[in-house]
């Protein structure tokens, strides 16, 4: 195959796979749990050191299928309103072919708006290593030259986010990367090669929910997140859950014209929770042979209770 048509192919598979169906930023089912990778507004909001981890696998049986990792740490500062924090989310696509990393610290302010409500206004900077490896793709008539390939390339950034809560409902709303980065221009190069250009557009979040007491030991909390994005389709996750005595939550999910979800969380003890979630695409690439479906795990740890800002700890 011609390397230009080789390159195109590459390039916009990969964009396919991270720009249409992603919408460029990652992809979270429990989104609730995950909530500082796309506002930083909730940075210290559980009033204690909270480390939260989460795994996704997409489209599992499908070789060098999209893999996302995050892992956030954020506590409030004491006897202040501010609180801090860090962001690592780091994208695989292709066995290595296209890796991602985004870097973020991660600033808030938090106002009381009244006695049980607070508002807070987040700030992140940082950047992306990006890297672009052709040396991993088979079956192409050409080999790839190291020319061809983008290794460590940084990119700046930064987000801003606001986030209003209670003891029972919450809701923000976020731009978590705000510059629109330029990748993959050739047109300096030479004329037989590619010439295009990507760019990194702009995602907008909404997020909320509300925690329903049924009765003394059963809770009822629904939650939904919007995605925004110049050129793609509005992305709509809804999600329901229940909270059994503080301890064992159960619900399932539904991504609008994309998938359905199931999913498990336990409080194993005051610090230490874990969730599942595993997706079932309802479009037609959910009915091919080779697509088992997209999985999550999820961890946080929170290492010690704080002072009297410490709100809803397992509630959201």
């Amino acid at each position: 195959m011609h390397k230009t048509i080789r390159l195109f192919i590459t390039v916009g598979l990969g964009l396919w796979a991270t720009g249409i169906l992603a919408q460029q930023d990652a992809q979270y089912t429990q989104y609730m749990f995950n909530t500082m990778s796309v506002n930083p507004a909730y940075a210290g909001s559980r009033g204690q050191l909270s480390i939260a981890a989460l795994y996704r696998s997409q489209w599992i049986g499908l070789e060098g299928a999209p893999e996302t990792f995050t892992l956030n740490l954020h506590s409030p500062i004491r006897d202040s309103r501010v609180g801090y924090g860090v962001s690592v989310v780091h994208d695989n696509i292709g066995d290595g072919v296209v890796q991602e990393t985004y870097l973020d610290a991660v600033v808030s302010y938090t106002i009381d708006v009244s006695r049980d409500a607070k508002l807070s206004f987040g700030l992140k900077a940082g950047g992306n290593l990006l890297n672009l490896d052709f040396n991993g793709l088979r079956n192409f008539d050409a080999e790839p030259t190291a020319a061809d390939n983008i290794e460590n390339r940084f990119s700046p950034n930064f987000g801003l986010g606001v986030y209003y809560h209670t003891d029972q409902f919450y809701a923000g709303v976020s731009a978590p990367n705000l510059l629109q980065t330029e990748h993959f221009d050739n047109s300096q190069q030479d004329a037989n090669q590619v010439q295009f250009l990507s760019t990194d557009r702009v995602n907008f979040y909404g997020i909320a929910g509300y925690v329903f007491d049924l009765n003394w030991n059963m809770k009822f909390k629904p939650a939904v997140l919007t995605k925004v994005v110049s050129g793609a389709p509005l992305q709509l996750d809804l999600s329901a859950s229940f909270l059994y005595n503080e301890k064992f939550s159960f619900g399932a999910a539904y991504r609008w014209d994309a998938a359905i979800s199931g999913l498990v969380g336990f409080q194993l003890n005051e610090q230490l929770m874990v969730g599942l979630a595993y997706d079932r695409e309802t479009t037609e690439l959910g009915g091919t042979q080779f697509n088992d479906g997209s999985f999550e795990l999820f961890l946080r740890w929170e290492l010690f209770k704080s002072y009297q800002r410490f709100v809803s700890p397992r509630f959201f």
